[in-house]
């Protein structure tokens, strides 16, 4: 089974993504990824993606906000409120209807890979 990555590259829609994962260089997992796509990139404000790949120390941030520790899938988040991120922050989870990650959308969940599962949503988050 391919790993987050490569899963990630095998989908078609989230260069976005992968870009800033091998910039930032993140680790091997086990994870559980919010992995925004590259529409949800694109409703960014113009110029952010490109000043986050300049500055690697925020951009890890932000990728890290994305991620939890351990492979979380989809029967389990529902069960949860909040879940904290590898960044150190805390990411808030509603499921009482479909399941948002603060205010972004999980659209497809359970993309399963070698190093953990990606749920796929709408928008990317920002840490405070």
């Amino acid at each position: 089974m391919p790993d987050i990555v490569d899963t990630a590259i095998n989908a078609g829609t989230f260069s976005t993504l992968v870009m800033a994962i091998t910039t930032a260089g993140l680790g091997a997992g086990p994870f559980t990824v919010f992995a925004p796509t590259d529409e949800a990139f694109s409703k960014l404000p113009s110029g952010t993606v490109e000043s986050l790949l300049e500055d690697v120390i925020q951009l890890r941030k932000v990728l890290e906000y994305h991620v939890v520790s351990g492979k979380v899938m989809a029967a389990d988040v529902v069960k949860l409120e909040s879940a904290t991120t590898t960044e150190g922050s805390t990411v808030k989870i509603d499921a009482s209807n479909g399941v948002k990650v603060n205010d972004a959308t999980v659209v497809t969940p359970d993309v399963e890979a070698d190093n953990g599962v990606i749920h796929i949503i709408d928008t990317v988050l920002i840490p405070r």
